[in-house]
């Protein structure tokens, strides 16, 4: 199936799958060599910003210090990634609204699930918007989630969606393998669909290692879940996911007819 993303009027998706990568300006992400690191997305094609750490048991950052650190390193982000689409996580309206009207970023990645609030900045500012399940259950359960929502979106006036089944949020190991392995009845939405499994514990923890030590692990979960539908797979380690992207593209490239 064909899919695409319209970001500020322009078509964006002729070549999926896209590697998204992250840069954290938190001070305690889980993977410390993340930690304020701008040259992390350097040969990205996607840009994911984020500034409060939404790490299981962490505290969130206040609304302040998220935007203080945002303040401090946005305009450099925007100047070595010129030209690619940025994203910033957020769950919160107003840091939303800032980053649009600032600086024009592309597309809100809100891990909550997204409110009405949330919904009507991103529309008014014509920006793509990553719709997360935030919860656990079954995959019916994420289903249906992901109907009530794309309908409350459609209604707001959001267009371009993203959906990502949000792995680590709500769900145990068990539950992240069985949304997982059956991620592809995603497509019947017809959005682009994004994994982020980087350096999770869904990892580490099967393997009794740690989040350091989770790159291969991450490697090989990526590339299932690329053939399971995955458009976009967000991650610490772009390098890596690029030749794991061009090695998946070069597998199922179309062969020459000998006729």
């Amino acid at each position: 199936m064909y899919k695409s993303l319209n970001i500020k009027g322009k078509l964006y998706g002729d070549g999926f799958p896209k590697v998204m990568s992250i840069i954290n300006l938190t001070p305690d992400s889980f993977f410390e060599r993340s930690r304020c690191d701008l040259s992390a997305a350097e040969g990205a094609d996607m840009v994911d910003v984020g500034a409060c750490s939404t790490r299981p048991g962490g505290e969130p950052a206040s609304e302040e210090d998220e935007l203080s650190r945002l303040l401090g390193f946005m305009p450099e982000i925007m100047r070595r990634y010129a030209g690619l689409p940025v994203s910033i996580d957020t769950f919160r309206p107003r840091i939303a609204r800032e980053m649009l009207e600032r600086y024009g970023v592309d597309i809100i990645n809100d891990v909550s699930g997204g409110c009405d609030e949330m919904f009507a900045v991103c529309a008014a500012h014509n920006a793509a918007y990553v719709l997360t399940w935030p919860h656990g259950g079954s995959v019916s359960d994420m289903l249906f989630f992901f109907s009530e929502k794309l309908d409350s979106l459609s209604k707001s006036g959001v267009d371009d969606v993203i959906l990502d089944p949000g792995f680590g949020f709500g769900k145990d190991v068990e539950n992240n393998y069985e949304i997982a392995r059956n991620m592809e009845v995603l497509q019947e939405f017809g959005l682009p669909v994004l994994a982020g499994i980087s350096r999770k514990r869904m990892l580490w923890q099967l393997l009794g290692t740690s989040p350091g030590e989770s790159l291969n692990a991450t490697t090989a979960l990526n590339c299932m879940l690329l053939e399971r539908g995955a458009d976009i797979i967000r991650v610490h380690d772009t390098k890596e996911a690029k030749e794991a992207v061009a090695i998946y593209r070069q597998f199922h490239k179309t062969p020459c007819s000998n006729s």
